[in-house]
């Protein structure tokens, strides 16, 4: 048995133009990992890399580089894999400078044990009788195009939605919800806002009292991320809930992620596996969390289907959640095809649907 690893770059193409206040995306590249035994090569473990230009912290001219270093060198190590040495694997391989090579060799390393088949985590959800609640995304972007995402949105049964704001003028951003909130009271539909750290420091509050108005959920991100007594104080005083997202970034070790928690005191925090070193991190922050009453969520950070079931699969362990930020299988042209299912305002994954990893099964070079 001799344990061997790849990648195969994969450019995901977005539906439409997908605003944020960094910038409008239309395409998205990820890194699939592939690990399997050259004496047995049937059963390939997948896992995903996806660095968020100008957000990830490992978004540098060297990724290529380094995570194909990576895979060379977990090669050479021969291998024998176990569930209870992945974190020692990935303690000794890879940097934590590199998050998201993280969670792509962490759920690889899971989906191989597993035998392949993209069970990462047996649970009512793989089986088809448990759905995940999720929020329907707006994307910034023109007025008449935001608006017609909400109506797209609440007619396809969602109850929560996010809305991306921050890029276009406020005051049209609170037209919007003003325009929700008249047809939907706040016992109907839920809504979120993320701001993508888009609010300077000295018209934040003013802004959020005036977001308050529309009986909102909570705020991501007021303020750009690095700014944590300043946030403190937000958090203290602002009549609207705020989740930390951008904030939890480059925290890798657990006494930094007590000690920025205990520090701001937020109300939710935003956890996002891709950004934040993969599934074992998220298990300190939920804890942390727990300590601290602080609420949270699990959002995708733009992942294939590859990337976005093995963060579902994880999700589906917790009871009693909130709505989940877990649509995004719908944004692609090209995503890869897969059992995971949107209805409703629900994510399902449906086990009578298969797998389609024949773009993923092409031979690798680098």
């Amino acid at each position: 048995m001799s344990l061997k690893a790849d990648y195969l770059k994969y450019t995901l193409h977005f539906r439409f133009e997908a605003g944020t206040s960094r910038g409008t995306l239309t395409e998205k590249t990820s890194y699939v990992i592939r690990l399997f035994d050259d004496e047995n090569p049937t059963v390939i473990g997948y896992g995903e890399c996806g660095p968020l230009k100008g957000l990830s912290s490992d978004d540098r001219p060297d990724f290529d580089e380094r995570l194909c270093h990576y895979c060379e060198e977990f090669t050479e190590l021969d291998l024998q894999l176990f569930s209870w040495n992945i974190p020692i694997v990935l303690n000794q391989i890879i940097s934590p400078e590199f998050p998201s090579i993280l969670f792509g060799f962490e759920t690889a390393m899971l989906d191989f044990l597993a035998g392949g088949q993209r069970i990462i985590q047996a649970s009512a959800f793989t089986s088809g009788q448990r759905s995940l609640p999720i929020n329907g995304l707006i994307w910034m972007g023109s007025q008449a195009f935001m608006r017609e995402q909400i109506d797209e949105k609440l007619q396809a049964g969602y109850t929560t939605l996010k809305l991306k704001i921050g890029a276009i003028d406020f005051e049209k951003e609170c037209d919007l919800l003003a325009m929700i909130r008249d047809r939907f009271p706040a016992d109907q539909i839920t809504l979120r806002v993320d701001a993508n750290g888009a609010f300077q420091p000295n018209e934040a509050m003013a802004k959020l009292e005036r977001l308050a108005t529309f009986d909102l959920h909570s705020i991501e991100q007021p303020i750009r991320a690095g700014q944590p007594d300043l946030l403190a104080d937000l958090c203290r005083h602002s009549p609207l809930p705020i989740a930390l997202d951008e904030e939890l970034i480059g925290n890798m070790e657990y006494m930094q992620k007590f000690r920025l928690l205990k520090k701001i005191q937020p109300q939710f925090i935003v956890l996002k596996p891709t950004l934040l070193g993969g599934l074992r991190h998220c298990d300190e922050w939920i804890e942390l969390a727990g300590r601290l009453n602080i609420g949270w969520w699990l959002t995708s950070a733009l992942e294939s289907n590859i990337g976005l079931n093995a963060i579902a699969q994880y999700t589906a362990q917790f009871k009693h959640l909130l709505p989940q930020g877990l649509g995004t299988g719908q944004l692609y042209h090209n995503n890869i095809e897969s059992p995971l299912v949107v209805e409703h305002g629900q994510l399902y994954y449906d086990p009578t649907r298969f797998w389609n990893l024949s773009p993923l099964l092409v031979d690798v070079s680098h």
